[in-house]
């Protein structure tokens, strides 16, 4: 008998098969098309108008989640509520004025700014910089004070030879070339009253936005200490010339006289330059939604498991819009949250009927991801339950569409990205894997798996900032498709089978973790 055991456990090794849990497979088929389409059906109606952050239709959201956890059951672990403050600020900064050697410009038009002081600024003079760099071999600001002044400097990277910056002598991937902020933060360290900022890209910048540049930023609510930085108009080259002009200078010759020489060429320049802006703050109603699940076994019952999804999406195109405004997000991440509702009344049904978890299960609706993943930063910087005893998050952001890539293919309908698996733990990625050969079966597509993958998909759901804590995580993923962030993102679109299927993964994976013996290692890098 031993050795017939011993001959099966191998032969699943090599085949990559292994033994079902029945009891397992029983509580996954409570997640159904049919139960997807109900839940996905009321989250991305027209009613909840987008789910965006701040508004009614993500206070719909909230509501409708929590009901549903507290109609599976699950216990309330915010001090007896299943809501989870996230204190949040819209920032917005506004340009009243702009004007430069007698001529206005337009904010939205011909630049765009950024800022959290309001104030008044009149200057005879500006103190051109380059661009702005601050290496050690090469400082365009060496021996140059510029507190109080206004200041242009050049944002776009400078020319390069075989792989070597003609101005810095840095390689092509130093930080000073590729990361406009770092430049910038460097410039305000200096204590200037005003940065222009100009570059090839605003007017891209500007075509593509628009006014709605300097509409308001939800941030997480955060006590200000110190100087507030400068503030920063980014110009378009045309005026950037207008500031010159009386000097008889242009932007590209200054530009031209640097990339030549090589060598910092800052100067002072005669220019009439006054501006006239304010900052304007609120405070913004957010709540994460949390349903909590007790594990069973005394041993194991402190260890946790996270189940996330986020709810919010970007809400109504502006009034005035012709056609339909809603952006309803049936996908992005409508699909998600639905998910996790059904693997909750998978698990919970499986805990009434006396097959609970021992480990203890968090489902966790975030809110803000599309202003920043800001729900999920601020539960991982003050979590709920302690990060030390969560084990993993699984994090579920579009299940519920056939993205781009796999349009056509003989496997359309049955895959999924598998991101972040492995990054931190070895141990959660067989287990996804185990899972998937076991009971469902799709194909685990890992492109997108790697942090310096050029879509940066690793980074941009809720399951990074659990990952930047070293907690293990795995995002499943189905690609983005012509309908992402748009209003075609509708439910009619949604295939309800292949959502499901997605979920009983999450589901099966879950079960895996939630009743393993040991926790999976972490074994990888942050």
């Amino acid at each position: 008998m031993k050795k017939t055991i011993l001959s099966l456990a191998l032969a699943g090794l090599l085949t990559g098969t292994y033994a079902q849990d029945r009891t397992a497979m029983k509580y996954a088929q409570a997640i159904t098309p049919e139960l997807a389409q109900k839940h996905l059906g009321i989250l991305a109606s027209d009613e909840f108008e987008g789910r965006e952050t701040g508004k009614p239709g993500a206070d719909k959201a909230a509501r409708y989640i929590a009901d549903e956890f507290k109609r599976l059951g699950l216990q309330p672990p915010v001090n007896g509520s299943y809501f989870f403050d996230v204190p949040l600020v819209e920032n917005a900064f506004k340009i009243n004025s702009f004007t430069v050697n007698g001529t206005p410009f337009t904010s939205g038009k011909d630049f765009y700014g950024t800022g959290l002081a309001s104030g008044t600024i009149n200057a005879n003079e500006i103190v051109f910089i380059g661009y702005g760099i601050g290496a050690d071999n090469y400082n365009d600001l060496k021996d140059m004070d510029i507190t109080g002044k206004v200041v242009l400097f050049i944002t776009d990277a400078e020319p390069f030879t075989n792989g070597v910056s003609k101005v810095s002598g840095t390689a092509t991937r130093s930080d000073w070339t590729t990361n406009r902020t770092k430049r910038i933060q460097f410039i305000q360290s200096k204590n200037p009253a005003l940065i222009l900022a100009v570059g090839s890209n605003v007017a891209a910048t500007l075509k593509r936005f628009g006014g709605a540049i300097g509409a308001g930023r939800i941030a997480i609510k955060k006590e200000r200490t110190g100087r507030i930085p400068a503030v920063v108009y980014n110009i378009k080259p045309e005026v950037a010339d207008a500031i010159l002009k009386n000097a008889g200078k242009t932007y590209a010759q200054l530009k031209s006289t640097i990339d030549e020489s090589g060598e910092p060429k800052p100067q002072v320049i005669k220019a009439d330059v006054s501006t006239s802006y304010v900052a304007e703050s609120k405070e913004v109603k957010a709540v994460d939604v949390l349903g909590f699940l007790p594990g069973s076994d005394p041993a194991l019952k402190d260890e946790v498991l996270v189940i996330s999804a986020h709810y919010d999406h970007i809400g109504l195109l502006p009034e005035g819009t012709r056609g339909d405004r809603v952006n309803n997000g049936a996908d992005d991440d409508g699909s998600g949250t639905t998910g996790i509702l059904e693997i909750a009344k998978a698990f919970t049904q499986a805990k009434k009927d006396g097959h609970g978890p021992r480990r203890s299960i968090l489902f966790l609706g975030n809110v803000g991801e599309e202003k920043g993943l800001l729900g999920s930063e601020y539960y991982t910087d003050h979590p709920v339950i302690p990060l030390a005893n969560t084990i993993t998050d699984l994090n579920i952001d579009m299940i519920g569409r056939i993205g781009d890539e796999y349009k056509g293919k003989p496997d359309s309908a049955n895959y999924v990205y598998v991101i972040g698996s492995s990054m931190l733990s070895t141990d959660l990625h067989k287990a996804n894997e185990k899972a998937n050969n076991t009971y469902t079966k799709l194909d685990l597509d890992y492109k997108y798996d790697d942090p310096n993958d050029p879509n940066r998909f690793y980074y941009r759901s809720d399951h990074y900032n659990f990952a930047r804590y070293g907690v293990p995580i795995i995002f499943y993923f189905n690609g983005v498709h012509p309908d992402y962030h748009g209003v075609g993102d509708e439910v009619s679109k949604i295939n309800f089978p292949l959502l499901a299927k997605r979920a009983q993964l999450v589901f099966y994976t879950a079960w895996d973790l939630v009743n393993a013996n040991t926790r999976p290692v972490v074994d990888g890098k942050k």
